[in-house]
Formats: structure tokens, C-alpha cells, sequence
């Protein structure tokens, strides 16, 4: 007989609070150069300073690192004293605010990232490392896409990889055995002519174009004597004609020249009339072809946008270059240091005629 247990069942541990991910291109990135993590680590700071740190430290990559989602998360202090242990933290050197752009061609955006730093770090070690930062090519942010359940249960094998087991050959089927006592029935014939099946239609494939067949685009050189007819009339070339000039059309832009500086050496001082375009054009090609400039700087091809960086206040977010805010802080953030004293004189100073003083009060008391 089984005993009824009256004992109630043991409680799920709660799951932990996830971290608050910040937005695509936000958040928290770890500074290079880190060594690995110690349960003494920050032991040298306060005690709010060091658990704010030590939570910190554990954020992945792009969790969200504004002082709300901060104090949302930390229930023992405010948004105030998590202001306050930022501050402090950047000032011990683990921190810095950056904003910088993010994205790739017209769809730039500025955003905001803090970079964070295990080991204290001093203001030149951080400004050597924010202009390399800065100094790097915009790369778009993505965000990638969580493993799916399915991916984890069955992992994907490649179809090379499986085994192929070869099929069993085919044997030529006997024919059944007929009954005995039955007559055997014939086969069937050929079908009469009017109940033939017709075979399928077959659908002639559209001819696939290889990529050595695709035309290439045109030169800028034919592009520029294609839009002579618009910029004159009276200079309106043929397909044929532009295929015929783009050999000489294509030395003038050997020698540096653009299109617009070809266009006006082609359309300037034209006749009345010209009865014919294309040699006139042919002439001008080669009697007005520009010198070689050897020192002209050659064209650049577009590279890769660069990411403008700009350091901010970890106080009042103000932003500006990383050596015009150490510490992480603003000229008006930054706490104001006394003045130095002034140096003493180093020669005593001179001795007074105490009795000469005396002398002029009492005579300035004798006047009327």
C-alpha cells in the first residue's frame, strides 16, 4: 500500500532578472587589454563604488548602461547615487562616455556607448585608446540572431558527409502463377489510333545569359560625348559616332581632366552652323587635348566613411574631444582645486621709519 507523502514539493529557484539590453549600437563595450576578473577586484573602493562596479563588471556586451535602466536594476541605491558612483568610477579611471556614429552610407546615427575598463586606466592611456577608436572604419551594428530550439536538438549534418548506401539492384520480377483451370488471359495490344496519348508539349527555356555576355557599362568618356547634344545642339552625336570618339574623349580624362571641363572646351565658340558633329568634334579632340600634369594628385576611391568620436561628460553629457575632458569630466563638472599660495618674498621687506609716519599723521591732524 503506498503512503501518502502530506509534505509539500519544493519550490522552483527563482530565475534570475535578465540584463536590460540596450538598443542596437548602445550600451556597454569592454575596453581592450583586460586582465581576467578577482574576487578582489575594486576592493580598494567604497562600498558603493565597489558594488555598482562589480555589477557592472558582469554586464554582457550592449547592455544598457544609462542610470535609470542601472537603478532599475540595483535596488539597494537611487538614480542619484548611481550618478554619483559613475562619476567616481570614471574618475578612478574604469569608465568613459563616448558618442560616436554608427551605421553604414545615409543611414548614420549618433549614439551613445560607455566603455568600460576592470583595470583603472590613467587619461592618456584612455585618449590613445578613444582616437584609435575613432580613427576606425564604421562598421554596421547587427545584432545577432538568437539559436533556435531546433538548431540545438538536431544539429545540421551536411549532405556530403552522410553515408549513401548504394540501392539493392533490381531483379526482374517472375510472372505469377496462374490458377489452374482458367484460361489465360491475353495481353493487351496496341491502343487504336484514335485513343493515342499524346506526348507532353515541351516548352522551349529561355537562353541564360552568361556573365561574360552581360554589357558593360559605359565609360565616362562615352557619357560625356553622349551629353554634348544636350549642352549644344549643335553637337549632337550618334551611338556610332560616340564609339568611334571614346578613344580620344578617354585620353583627355587620362590627363585629369572631368566632364564638365570637357563639355565647355568642346562647346566653347562654336560656329553658326556645323555641318558635321563628329568631325568636328574629332578635331577639337585633338587640336585642344590638355597638357600632362605630372604633379596633379591622382583620384582617391571612395573608402570606407570614418566614425567620428566624441567623448562625453559622464556628468552633465556634454560632449567635446578626450583631452579637453580628463577624467571624464567637464571644465564645469571638474572639481575646482584651490589656488596655489603665493610664493613668499624672498627678501624681507623694507624696514618703515616708524617715527617719520608718526610725524606726517600729526601734522596732517594741525591743519585747519
Amino acid at each position: 500500500m503506498a503512503t501518502e507523502h502530506l509534505s509539500p514539493a519544493l519550490r522552483a529557484p527563482a530565475s534570475s532578472r535578465p540584463y536590460a539590453k540596450a538598443r542596437p549600437g548602445y550600451g556597454k563595450r569592454t575596453a581592450s587589454d583586460q586582465r581576467p576578473a578577482r574576487p578582489d577586484d575594486f576592493a580598494l573602493m567604497p562600498e558603493r563604488e565597489r558594488y555598482i562596479a562589480g555589477y557592472v563588471d558582469r554586464l554582457p556586451e550592449g547592455a544598457a548602461m544609462d542610470i535609470k535602466s542601472l537603478a532599475k536594476h540595483l535596488p539597494l541605491y537611487g538614480q542619484m547615487a548611481v550618478s554619483s558612483a559613475l562619476k567616481a568610477l570614471g574618475v578612478a579611471g574604469h569608465l568613459r562616455r563616448v558618442r560616436c556614429l554608427a551605421g553604414e552610407r545615409d543611414q548614420v546615427r549618433w549614439v551613445s556607448r560607455t566603455y568600460w575598463s576592470r583595470t583603472a586606466r590613467d587619461n592618456e592611456w584612455w585618449d590613445a585608446f578613444l582616437t584609435t577608436e575613432g580613427g576606425r572604419p564604421a562598421l554596421p551594428d547587427a545584432t545577432p540572431a538568437p539559436p533556435s530550439a531546433d538548431a540545438d536538438a538536431a544539429p545540421h549534418v551536411p549532405v556530403s558527409s552522410m553515408p549513401v548506401t548504394p540501392a539493392p539492384p533490381a531483379t526482374p520480377s517472375e510472372p505469377a502463377p496462374q490458377p489452374t483451370g482458367t484460361t489465360p488471359v491475353p495481353a493487351p495490344g496496341p491502343a487504336p489510333a484514335g485513343l493515342a496519348h499524346h506526348a507532353p508539349a515541351t516548352y522551349a527555356v529561355p537562353q541564360q545569359l552568361n556573365p561574360a555576355q552581360v554589357p558593360a557599362p559605359p565609360s565616362p568618356a562615352y557619357l560625356a560625348l553622349a551629353r554634348l547634344g544636350r549642352a549644344d545642339t549643335r553637337l549632337a552625336l550618334s551611338a556610332a559616332d560616340c564609339r568611334v570618339l571614346e578613344p580620344l574623349a578617354a585620353t583627355w580624362f587620362a590627363r585629369g581632366v572631368d566632364a564638365d571641363y570637357l563639355t565647355q572646351a568642346l562647346t566653347a565658340g562654336l560656329p553658326a552652323q556645323v555641318g558635321s558633329p563628329v568631325g568636328f568634334v574629332r578635331r577639337r579632340l585633338t587640336d585642344k587635348l590638355p597638357p600632362h600634369q605630372p604633379g596633379s594628385p591622382a583620384r582617391t576611391t571612395a573608402s570606407a566613411p570614418v566614425r567620428r568620436l566624441l567623448a562625453e561628460c559622464t556628468e552633465c553629457g556634454r560632449p567635446g574631444s578626450p583631452e579637453a575632458l580628463p577624467d571624464g569630466l567637464c571644465h564645469t563638472c571638474r572639481p575646482t582645486t584651490p589656488d596655489c599660495p603665493s610664493a613668499a618674498p624672498t627678501e624681507p621687506p623694507a624696514v618703515r621709519n616708524v617715527h617719520a609716519v608718526v610725524g606726517q599723521l600729526r601734522d596732517l591732524t594741525r591743519l585747519p
